[in-house]
């Protein structure tokens, strides 16, 4: 029987009957963000049950049968869909419920007499955790990390000790995205001495930066869950970005009472510092140690960090290191299409990349915390966050949602969440809402308001705080005073009516937190001085939100790219208003566009959209016979000139408003072909070819080899071409993906918005001509050989070589 202390848990966090659902198995090597010594990777290992079980948490219950599994885990993203999923369409029509996880550890004998901690990067959600039968934690938002220590719990080196973690999803509608199920992120344990750090308690803040040195405050939360007092100070290597040391500072000797923690700092200078910045993100590292009065090492830890200067201005926005720059930004959802949230590195750098080859230069992550690894991916790209932390406040967006703990809990969770985040040097503004829609009651939310921020400047004075204001103008939040509490007013759409605001009251700093795509929302930011810039919804297809357009549908289409990451004509027009490289990309229009930003967007408004794509970049139309075509040409070159055939149809100056060059064009198969110029010479071109039956399977791998941990994975491009190698934007065989050798496919999927086939399985069909395969390795040497066949078509094949982990 369930102790009563475990029923009363039980009635906390919730119960549902079981589902059905396929497990992906996956694992993870070492992450790379800041962690003291005495961490370790504790991923591998696991067992797993969804559905509910009573006594499941107490460490003699029999989990023989439950299935193997490493983390990060989202069991939801195997399915299967349902159009009458709880979840419904805003969960992707995916399962939700409550699911279980067991891991079975002895503890070395150099754990004897140490503290040991577990730390969970996100489970989702209404969490609880339990030692050997006793509850140690419960943690409502899904989104939150936090560590729990488990030392008086745990048996002596040597004996069985069995972790045990209920996450609870079966309380829906509970999110307006697909928020995944599981332990989706990364967990360690942690083994440390009485004398350590607080959770995310060390910081490095760059007290003033100038063209030829950095003044560096270095602190550090110290706790003493000793006995007695310790005397200790605090020493600070700094290591530049090559790795080697550059400069060590040491504390003053302070007392460190017991049973508490205690602020422990140092200061020093860094001669000629390489800066953190765009184009070249350079990274150093503190190495933190607290060292006793003899000598001894009570505890260590690395924190990277980026030296950089960055603020905002009211005349003239976004400022980095001296430069004026104006911020290109997308909000993007955190699932990484087919591999839902547990989302592996190379899924995210690929994706990351591809938006800055577009010109983004700025992400925002929507709506909540993202993984720390994502952050330390930012850090190192050298892409600006806004990073933000709630979707609503009091008043719920759906009925099961965040609303119903946020009183409870949004204290601890935003001190969490800046305390995590605030050594990134990537991030540059924190974001405390979006769309909240506890604004029309303006004694609440300026109450709010307040406490949220003066949480955020009390753990980073560094940094400015926003929110995603919602209609101010019905709310007029810039009339009683709502808007003017915040450190950088932060609007949804309606780019004029920010514009405005900042007129009204030139001391304002304002940014666009989410934008559409459309042009003229684009031209308001990019004439405007005082917009420090803007941040398009989206980046990139996403799970869920899928309501508005209802069953079949289980993913929202609004990205510049689509969820497998492929570049959508309206990314292209993207990159040639943002690009600093020539870009020339040719489509053809086949629908009209509609300009939604000023219309209404609360959730429940049908908003008119275009049936289908707005433009196809082929030259491939269905209608093969005489008939115009209006030809696009997104370009930042000064002029272009279209040929067909060979033949020139004239040449035409980039226009003035950054609409895209058009062409009507007298249909005839063959080849299209844009070249762009700037001062009369050549640099870039784009080509469309007219494609004919499909004849084969072409693959394009992008990397050569593939490891066998979590983050390893490859993306191979499955495309249907012509007996010319000409890609068939009509193709939709079903695609059938066999491995051989040291490898296998995690994940294939094509982007559709209604394809509900398992992100697992071996078979796709293509879209738009294509699909694409994720491939890992095993962690064994050798020849991974992937072949995708259809019927009727010469296979593709392809081999990587798999890597000895």
């Amino acid at each position: 029987m369930a102790t009563e202390r475990t029923a009363r848990m039980r009635r906390m966090i919730g119960r549902s009957a079981a589902g059905l659902a396929l497990a992906l198995l996956i694992a993870l090597p070492a992450p790379t963000l800041a962690q003291p010594t005495g961490a370790q990777n504790f991923d591998a290992g696991w067992r797993f049950h969804q559905g509910d079980v009573a006594t499941a948490e107490q460490p003699g219950f029999a989990d023989a049968g439950w299935q193997p599994v490493d983390l990060p885990h989202d069991w939801a993203i195997a399915g299967p869909f349902d159009e009458h999923a709880p979840a419904t369409g805003s969960g992707g029509f995916l399962p939700t419920g409550v699911a279980w996880y067991r891991k079975h550890f002895t503890l070395p004998p150099a754990s004897t007499g140490q503290r040991v901690f577990i730390e969970f990067d996100g489970v989702m959600e209404r969490s609880g955790v339990w030692i050997n039968g006793q509850h140690v934690g419960h943690r409502p938002s899904g989104y939150a990390s936090f560590r729990y220590e488990i030392t008086q719990h745990l048996k002596p080196a040597g004996q069985e000790n069995v972790l045990a973690v209920r996450a609870d999803t079966s309380a829906q509608p509970a999110s307006r995205w697909y928020a995944g199920g599981g332990i989706y992120r990364h967990v360690r344990i942690l083994t440390l001495g009485d004398v350590h750090a607080e959770t995310w308690g060390s910081t490095v803040r760059v007290a003033k930066l100038d063209a030829t040195s950095a003044d560096l405050t270095i602190g550090s939360s110290v706790m003493n869950q000793g006995s007695a007092p310790v005397e200790a100070r605090l020493e600070a290597v700094i290591e530049g970005p090559d790795g080697r040391s550059i400069a060590t500072f040491t504390g003053q000797t302070i007392s460190l009472p017991a049973g508490r923690a205690t602020q422990m700092d140092v200061s020093g200078t860094i001669v000629d510092p390489r800066r953190w910045d765009i184009g070249d993100p350079a990274m150093h590292q503190a190495l933190l140690r607290v060292r006793a009065t003899d000598g001894r090492l009570l505890y260590e830890e690395r924190v990277p960090f980026g030296i950089r200067d960055a603020r905002f201005e009211a005349a003239s926005g976004f400022w980095l290191n001296g430069r004026n720059i104006k911020l290109k930004g997308v909000a993007i959802h955190a699932d990484g299409g087919p591999f839902g949230m547990a989302v592996p590195l190379a899924v995210y750098e690929r994706r990351l990349k591809g938006l800055m080859a577009l010109g983004v230069n700025a992400v925002r992550t929507a709506h909540h915390p993202f993984s720390p690894e994502f952050l330390d991916l930012c850090d190192r790209l050298g892409l600006i966050v806004m990073n933000e932390g709630f979707d609503m406040w009091t008043v719920a967006k759906n009925p099961q949602d965040y609303h119903l703990y946020f009183t409870d809990w949004s204290s601890i969770d935003a001190r969490d969440f800046v305390r995590r985040d605030r050594n990134h040097p990537s991030i540059v503004i924190w974001s405390i809402g979006n769309e909240i829609h506890d604004t029309p009651y303006p004694l609440v939310a300026q109450s709010i308001i307040t406490r949220l921020q003066d949480i955020f400047h009390a753990e980073d004075p560094t940094r400015p705080v926003t929110m995603a204001l919602f209609r101010p103008n019905t709310t007029h939040d810039y009339d009683n005073g709502t808007a003017d509490l915040l450190d950088v007013v932060g609007q949804n759409y309606r780019e004029n009516e920010l514009a405005k605001a900042h007129a009204d009251k030139p001391s304002r700093k304002i940014i666009g937190t989410e934008n559409s795509k459309n042009r003229s929302s684009w031209l308001v930011v990019r004439d405007d001085p005082a917009y420090a810039g803007m941040f398009l919804w989206t980046g990139v297809d996403y799970l869920g939100e899928a309501d508005r357009a209802g069953w079949p549908a289980i993913s929202n289409p609004s990205g510049l790219v689509d969820r497998v990451d492929g570049v959508k004509p309206i990314g292209w027009e993207r990159a040639s208003w943002w690009s600093d490289k020539p870009v020339v990309k040719l489509a053809r229009r086949v629908t009209e566009v509609i300009d939604i930003s000023e219309m209404p967007t609360m959730v429940g408004i049908a908003l008119p959209q275009p049936k289908g794509p707005g433009a196809l970049a082929d030259w491939s139309p269905d209608n093969r016979a005489a008939h115009k075509e209006k030809v696009e040409v997104y370009s930042n070159s000064d002029a272009v000139e279209l040929f067909l055939n060979g033949k020139s149809l004239g040449r035409k100056p980039r226009n003035a408003d950054d609409s895209a060059i058009t062409w009507d064009v007298d249909y005839a198969p063959g080849e299209l072909r844009a070249v762009g110029y700037r001062g009369g010479a050549k640099v870039a071109e784009d080509m469309l070819r007219s494609a004919g039956a499909p004849a084969a399977i072409r693959l394009v791998p992008e990397a050569k080899a593939v490891g066998g941990g979590f983050d390893d994975v490859v993306a191979v491009r499955a495309e249907v071409v012509d007996a010319r190698g000409v890609l068939v934007p009509g193709a939709t065989p079903l695609l059938n993906a066999t491995v051989s050798g040291p490898g296998r496919v995690v994940a294939f999927d094509n982007g559709s918005v209604t394809d509900h086939t398992a992100f697992a399985a071996p078979q796709r069909a293509a879209v738009g001509g294509k699909a694409v395969a994720f491939l890992r390795g095993t962690g064994k040497p050798g020849a991974i050989t992937l072949q995708v066949s259809a019927p009727g078509l010469k296979p593709g094949r392809i081999s990587l070589q798999g890597t000895k982990d």
